[in-house]
Parts: C-alpha cells; structure tokens; sequence
C-alpha cells in the first residue's frame, strides 16, 4: 500500500484528497461564519438572531443555503445567459483558489511555492471581474454600477494592501509564507511577532481588508438605498449563494492574511506552549469577529469618502512606511527588529 502512494497515480490520489481536505475546511468554516456574524451583529443590537433551526439556530446556515439550492433561477430577460451564470462561478472559484497557498503550520500546506504572496494577489485580483462580468450580463443600470464601484474600490485598496505587504516582504526578504511566519518566531511571543515593527500598517491593513471585501462600512457596491442590491440585484438561487460564498471565503482569506502577516500564523503567544494549526484557526476566528463588530456598529461611508481615504490617505502612508522600513531594514536599525533576515548572522 505504501508503494501504491509513490506511483503517479497514488500521488494524483495524495493531492486531490488534500485539495479536497482544504475545501471541506474552507466550506464548513462558511456555515459557522455566516451564523456566527449574525449572531453576533444580533448580540450587539440586542436581538436574537438565529436561533430555531437546531441548538441555538446552529443549523440556521445550512437551511439558508438548501433553500437557495432548491429554488427557482431567474434569468432577467435581455441578461447575456452564459456570462450571467459564469460570473458567480468565478468569484466563487477564484476566492477558493487562494487557500492553496495558505499554510496551517510549517508542513500542513497545499502548495508551499516561493512566491505565495504573489499567487494570492493575482488570483484575489482577478475576483473583481467575475463581479464585473455579473452586472453587465444583468442587463440592467443598477447591478452595472454596483460592478464598476466594486472594480474602483477593490483596485484602490489593493495598491495600498500591495504596498503594506512590501514592508513584511522586506522585513522577511522572502514572499514565502511559511518563511514570514518562521521571521515572528523569536522566542518572545506575542511580542515577538510584525505586529510590533509594522504596528501603524496593522490597521491600515484591516481597514483595506474590509474594503476590499466590500464589508460595512464599505459595502457601497450593494448600497441597497442608492443601487438596490448592487451587483447582486438580478440574481437568485443558486448563482446568489456561490457570489455571496466567495464574499465571505475571500473574507476568511483577509483573517488568514492578517494572522500570518502579522499575528505569527501558528505559532503560540505564550513561549514555551506548542505551536499548532489551532492558534492559527482560532487567531482567524478572531480577526472574522473583528470584522463582524465593525458590520455592526461602524455607519456606512459615502462613496466619495471612501475613495478619498484610499488614494490620499492610506497610498501616501503606506508609500512613505515602505520608504521607512527600508531604511530602517538596511541598516539593521535596533539589531533584527525589523530586518528579521538578519536573524542568526
């Protein structure tokens, strides 16, 4: 058996059982992120919120998504049929894509390539065209312009997301996840990790991470009082659930990206406690409750605003911190503080 695994075969077996393995993670975290950012925006305005479908609403997700599964599709008259269907099946497969190059813990990693970094920005990039694609094949003014104001704003906030990263980059001299993580782990911890060298990009990080996902208080592409859904507004079913799915996994991503960029991915605050995949998931679940908080009491921001702070705030900040970090790195300023390539002669 064991000589089974080493054939090409075996090893075809060996890798789709760990995409699948990924997938089935990814997916079942869904069910609970969804519940758990409606139970808890209902906590924070003092509601229920789920809590009849099974012990405390827990199954409230999975009867959400059989009733979109189950209904009827409808196609607006005039919608170009193919590009109409093949744009939730984009953002969907595109948002799941990226979780290939994310590491659990030094070895639990699908694909462990030298410019990971790269690879989770080109595929998050190209997300904005399966949103592009479905308010123009809708055939109607409001999902088209809800398509162009979520192109504008997930561009904008990915110069400033690019740029933030470019500091981590230099600090590590690697794009390689595993290897940034490894640079945080110094022996002190939680003290230990980018958080403290990078501390203003922290949260200019969060900030853009919820633009680019389009969550409150930037959620104007689905303003429903100016654009009535957004680029949603024509679809139902089945093509509605996978665009919201890949919403909310791209969501996680953004957890995942802040854990390991700055939060020391797997490794355990405290010294001396073992690392693991679970300080990483449950590091993950709390940067989701982070972003559920925000959702809940932050007002909505004018679209102007919004890009307002993108290109004249977050930019010029993040331009002069890479300029920063680079001096600060080249010369060894405060020994590894921030030149973690250094570590070790």
């Amino acid at each position: 058996m064991a000589d089974f695994f080493t054939t090409p075969v075996g090893i075809a077996v060996i890798i789709v059982a760990q995409c699948l393995a990924v997938v089935a993670f990814v997916m079942i975290s869904l069910l609970f992120l969804v519940y758990g950012d409606r139970k808890i925006w209902a906590a924070v305005q003092m509601r229920r919120g789920p809590n009849v479908v099974g012990a405390y609403g827990i199954l409230q997700s999975v009867a959400d998504a059989l009733k979109y599964v189950v209904k009827e599709v409808v196609v607006p008259a005039g919608a170009d049929r193919p590009v109409f269907f093949l744009a939730p099946m984009l953002s969907f497969v595109l948002a799941m894509l990226a979780w290939a190059v994310i590491p659990f813990t030094d070895t639990w990693v699908l694909s462990d390539i030298n410019v990971a970094i790269l690879f989770v920005f080109a595929v998050s990039s190209l997300e904005v065209y399966g949103v592009i694609m479905g308010g123009w094949a809708s055939n109607s003014k409001y999902p088209f312009l809800g398509s162009l104001r979520s192109a504008a704003q997930m561009i904008s906030y990915e110069v400033s997301l690019g740029l933030i990263i470019i500091g981590i980059i230099i600090s590590t001299g690697s794009m390689n996840f595993g290897d940034i993580v490894r640079a945080q782990d110094t022996g002190y911890g939680f003290f230990g990790w980018y958080w403290l060298p990078h501390f203003p990009m922290v949260f200019l990080f969060f900030i853009s991470a919820l633009a680019e996902t389009n969550r409150p208080p930037f959620d104007l592409p689905e303003a429903e009082s100016e654009l009535v859904a957004g680029y949603q507004v024509e679809y139902s079913a089945t093509p509605f659930l996978l665009f919201m799915a890949g919403e909310y996994i791209a969501i996680f991503l953004m957890c995942a990206l802040t854990t390991l960029l700055f939060f020391g991915g797997w490794l355990s605050p405290i010294p001396g406690i073992p690392d693991g995949a679970l300080w990483m998931v449950a590091k993950m679940a709390f940067f989701f409750f982070m972003f559920a908080m925000v959702k809940a009491v932050v007002p909505r921001y004018r679209y102007d605003q919004l890009m307002r702070i993108g290109w004249k705030v977050f930019l010029p900040l993040s331009l002069v911190w890479v300029v920063a970090v680079a001096f600060l790195a080249k010369f060894e300023v405060l020994g590894a503080f921030w030149a973690r390539f250094a570590m070790g002669g």
